[in-house]
């Protein structure tokens, strides 16, 4: 899968509660534009970003699925459900 070809957005130097807030914005601007797959880029680090962004794409009725990137573990593809 080449990520390039996605919609990206990067978390680094937000705190957590900054960066659900813009995760959230970013799912609903991608549904308006019908845009289905996702990449959140939130580094590696001591995985803070990563937990919490993780917890919240598992509670959104929006995603369909998400997998941390094979590739770049810094990375998240999440797969959004097409409303």
């Amino acid at each position: 899968m080449i990520l390039s070809s996605y919609p990206v957005i990067d978390l680094h130097g937000f705190d957590r509660d900054y960066a659900v807030y813009k995760v959230n914005e970013f799912i609903d601007d991608n549904l308006r534009s019908k845009k289905y797959t996702i990449v959140i880029i939130h580094g590696i680090g001591e995985g803070i970003l990563r937990k919490a962004v993780q917890e919240f794409l598992r509670k959104n009725k929006k995603v369909e699925s998400f997998n941390v990137d094979v590739i770049n573990s810094g990375s998240t593809v999440v797969k959004l459900k097409e409303i």
